[in-house]
């Protein structure tokens, strides 16, 4: 199966972690930010528009992240009844998540460049590039994860918004059978020739060419 979380010893586990919390949090809050933007109070009257991890972590996803590979956050309310223009809000509101793992590694790539451009050494550097590596990464993993086009995940959200009305009645209809299929593929061996071989490609490409677009800066 393919290493989406790289905690092989113990200071990678305390990075993986450690990263995890950012990254949920920030994934959470930027859905609720974003419904709030578009008038939908729900999240906030729930304590849910802050980065405080206490408000979005899930201690059993979390656990499970560790145990089996997969987790989850606390899901952030969303009535769609608040918005003007529904399929539009609700497309921004499930994009927000994932442009926020992508945005937070962009701003890993950007320190790490910045570490290197101005000469920074030693043990404190090493660990921090050893950070840097996996905070990059489990945010990628987390950006192309949950746009994939299965239930309960964001990019599932946006293909029921882009959806015409009565084709998003038949995905509502179905969609715990959907739920359970994306468990069954991430769960089981299935995964190994579904879901995974989309990661071997798409995450190393989507990598490398971060890595080589942020370098062209520091040249």
């Amino acid at each position: 199966m393919l290493s989406l979380f790289p905690y092989n010893t113990l200071e990678k586990f305390v990075f993986a972690a450690l990263t995890l919390v950012v990254a949920f949090s920030v994934h959470e809050f930027a859905h609720a930010y974003t419904a709030w933007k578009f008038g939908d109070n729900t999240a906030k009257n729930q304590g849910r528009l802050t980065l405080n991890p206490v408000k979005h972590i899930d201690p059993i996803g979390a656990i499970m992240i560790f145990v089996v590979g997969f987790g989850w956050a606390r899901p952030v309310p969303v009535n769609r009844f608040f918005f003007k223009n529904p399929r539009l809000a609700g497309i921004l509101v499930s994009v927000a998540g994932p442009v926020s793992n992508f945005l937070l590694a962009s701003l890993g790539f950007l320190i790490f460049f910045s570490l290197g451009r101005f000469g920074v050494e030693g043990a404190f550097s090493d660990t921090m590039l050893e950070f840097l590596n996996t905070f990059i990464w489990l945010n990628l993993v987390l950006f192309v994860f949950n746009l994939m086009p299965l239930p309960p995940l964001d990019g599932y959200r946006i293909i029921e918004d882009l959806a015409p009305g009565d084709l998003r009645a038949k995905m509502t209809q179905y969609e715990n059978y959907g739920s359970l299929i994306f468990l069954i593929l991430v769960l089981t061996p299935l995964g190994e020739y579904t879901i995974w071989p989309i990661f071997r490609v798409i995450l190393p490409a989507l990598a490398d060419g971060m890595y080589e677009f942020f370098l062209s800066f520091f040249i």
